[in-house]
């Protein structure tokens, strides 16, 4: 029997994001987002505030500025997440176009109040490793063991969306952040120790510097490294990709399921 899984198309509505084709402004955004769905995407997740190591952070208004445009222009059928970790986004947001996923790079520790206004709101919930700061992430990289580490900040996260009453939500490692390119690997090799939550979990690789600096290349010329690594993840227990290329998503999760059907 196939595995279900879903496709999460990128769509920055930055000027700095570290993947040049992925960014998007009012003008193209929309048919972007289009294009994504009809290639298979589930959801569609919009940036307006990057995310990348080394990142300055914009003010919630800038962000905003950003990202209400867009909204205004979805249709009711468009499925969306929005990737932010600011509570007061979320809230202006459900206000304009009802539910929709929220991927909080943080787990809510960057937004005062953020997990509070997703359990009242009743919105389903990506929970991200990260330590620090996008901007400060890359100097906090110290763990005694990275796996055990990253399962034990889900442990006391699972505790903290219970109390604050979200009964939905995903886990994303957070591969890329706070993490080097060794330990990227080592819980890339034992994502499967994750699944002890219960959660679906959600593998954001896609062009990342953990993919294309092993191999010397460009984040434009790593797409068949990410397919690759994105096999990997389906293989130790991923249900979630978030991707920049839908189609070739698609594909690997298609020959994924080829492959475990016939085992």
């Amino acid at each position: 029997m196939d595995r279900k899984i879903h496709i999460m198309g990128i769509v920055n509505l930055t000027e700095d994001s570290f993947y040049a084709a992925s960014r998007a402004d009012v003008s193209t955004a929309l048919a972007r987002i289009r294009r994504m769905q009809a290639e298979g995407a589930d959801l569609v997740d919009l940036g307006a505030c990057s995310t990348r190591p080394g990142a300055a952070q914009p003010s919630l208004e800038e962000e905003w500025a950003r990202l209400e445009p867009v909204l205004r222009q979805l249709s009711a059928e468009s499925a969306v997440s929005i990737d932010t970790y600011r509570s007061e986004i979320v809230r202006r947001a459900y206000d304009l176009i009802g539910p929709f996923m929220v991927n909080d790079i943080s787990a809510g520790a960057l937004g005062p109040s953020m997990l509070e206004t997703v359990g009242e709101l009743g919105l389903p919930y990506v929970a991200m490793h990260m330590r620090g700061t996008p901007e400060t992430m890359q100097q906090q990289t110290a763990y005694q063991d990275i796996v055990a580490d990253v399962k034990a900040y889900f442990e006391a996260f699972a505790a903290r969306a219970e109390a604050a009453g979200i009964r939905e939500w995903l886990l994303d490692p957070g591969f890329g952040f706070a993490k080097t390119l060794e330990q990227n690997y080592r819980l890339l090799n034992r994502l499967d120790a994750l699944t002890v939550f219960g959660k679906p979990i959600l593998v954001g690789v896609s062009r990342k510097s953990m993919v294309y600096k092993p191999l010397g290349i460009t984040p434009e010329e790593a797409l068949p490294a990410t397919q690759v690594v994105q096999f990997a993840a389906l293989e130790r227990g991923a249900t979630w990709l978030r991707v920049h290329d839908v189609p070739e998503a698609v594909q690997t999760a298609r020959l994924f399921n080829q492959t475990i059907n016939n085992r």
